[in-house]
């Protein structure tokens, strides 16, 4: 188990015994909220894996490394985010298809800049933000945004020229 997993772990547990003390209903409820989140969240869980699992197995890892890899540079940059901007998704989703970039040959650049795009160009989630905030305020916040996954797929292709 990495550091990260036992951290939660150890969040978990203590509050967990936190909520013992504190009555022992409520540690139940909140063992039941935490099984209903799991359930809903399964099948798109299970999808997202399943996603990642196959991009490793059937995109060869030398057409990953082409268009995605350190190697691939500005252009590995640039097809993140525009791949980033197009493909819909919860994090379930999208950070499992990541992870199977990563292992199938993505680089840093790529990558940071896919999830970056996610973040803030997401085609799908357009619509719906000018329908219910209001269209000045979607497209301007949309625009203002525009350099900030090239930026930072840049910045992070810069920096992995410096690790091992």
């Amino acid at each position: 188990m990495d550091t990260i997993s036992l951290v939660m772990v150890v969040i978990a547990i203590g509050l967990l015994i936190f909520a013992l003390f504190r009555g022992k209903e409520l540690a139940v409820d909140g063992i039941k909220l935490a099984g209903l989140t799991i359930w809903k969240n399964l099948p798109i869980m299970l999808a997202g894996f399943l996603i990642a699992g196959l991009i490793q197995v059937l995109l060869p890892p030398d057409l990953i490394a082409a268009w995605l890899g350190n190697k691939a540079g500005s252009k590995a940059v640039l097809i993140g985010c525009v791949a980033g901007g197009l493909i819909p998704g919860s994090p379930y989703v999208i950070f499992p298809i990541i992870a199977g970039l990563i292992k199938a040959g993505a680089g840093l650049g790529a990558t940071v800049s896919f999830i970056t795009a996610w973040s803030l160009w997401s085609v799908a989630r357009l619509p719906v933000e000018i329908a219910l905030i209001d269209p000045k305020t979607a497209l301007t916040r949309y625009a203002i945004t525009l350099i900030v996954p090239p930026a930072a797929g840049f910045l992070a292709h810069l920096i992995s020229k410096f690790l091992v």
